[in-house]
């Protein structure tokens, strides 16, 4: 399938989602928004298709924020009434069990802060920029930067960002734990691509659980987050998958999976 604003391409198992409007430095507005949701149910309905990689078209801006000319135009009423951002957040976020990485290239703001956030893990090039300016607009984060920034940083910087809008650039980013690794601008899409195609490598079931389980350490108290992740360990130890890792452990081999 095609879309307009977004171009998508397979390597292999690994499915390349890059936000294309790079005139308008790759800024969200609802038709990015919708295909984004339609393209991502496409890759998590694709048994072939094991891991995501989203990025963006140029090299100034992963996404430079939403789409400031639409949403000025947009009534207060719309937002409420509509739910804005919700499809994206609820269909992308919470229905894609399959992991996949933001490749951060140039600004990711307000918008585009946020969805690099909503990925399972960052990697940034070196000229990568961080931000949620949305104060500066007289506003506040709508899809998650507040509630994220802070999981992913801690309370004094993500009040430091929010509250004066500046822009973290990718060294601080990885000290503070937002971005998992930096490299070169021209080793960006490269490397993005190299480790997804190293997760879509694993056996499908045990990295379904993993990010099961990294996700729900945030969500629920850690006495019921080691139980968790004790009944899906218990639970894998039965797959054909565990048996075939272990025996290719021993003897020194790949191993063949069949998600089961």
């Amino acid at each position: 399938m095609s879309y307009e604003t977004i171009l998508v391409e397979q390597h292999g198992p690994v499915t390349l989602f890059t936000i294309n409007r790079p005139q308008a430095l790759n800024a969200l507005n609802t038709q990015v928004l919708d295909e984004l949701v339609e393209a991502f149910a496409a890759f998590e309905a694709d048994p072939g298709q094991l891991c995501g990689v989203i990025t963006g078209a140029g090299e100034k801006a992963f996404v430079a924020g939403a789409d400031i000319k639409e949403m000025a135009e947009t009534p207060a009423s719309d937002f409420y009434a509509h739910d804005f951002f919700s499809r994206w957040t609820s269909h992308v976020v919470k229905q894609t069990r399959k992991p996949w990485i933001a490749a951060v290239n140039g600004f990711a703001l307000g918008g585009g802060c946020e969805v690099a956030m909503m990925a399972d893990f960052i990697i940034a090039s070196e000229s990568a920029r961080f931000g949620q300016p949305e104060i500066r607009l007289g506003v506040v984060p709508g899809m998650g930067g507040s509630q994220r920034l802070a999981r992913a940083v801690g309370k004094a910087k993500a009040m430091d960002m929010c509250l004066t809008g500046r822009m973290m650039d990718a060294a601080e980013a990885e000290r503070s734990g937002l971005v998992s690794r930096v490299v070169p601008a021209a080793k960006l899409l490269e490397t993005a691509l190299k480790v997804a195609a190293e997760i879509a490598g694993m056996p499908p079931l045990a990295v379904l659980a993993n990010k099961e389980l990294v996700n729900a350490a945030f969500e629920m108290p850690l006495d019921q987050g080691l139980i968790h992740e004790r009944r899906i360990f218990q639970v894998l130890v039965g797959t054909e998958d565990k048996a075939e890792g272990m025996a290719a452990f021993i003897e020194k081999r790949p191993g063949v999976w069949k998600g089961r």
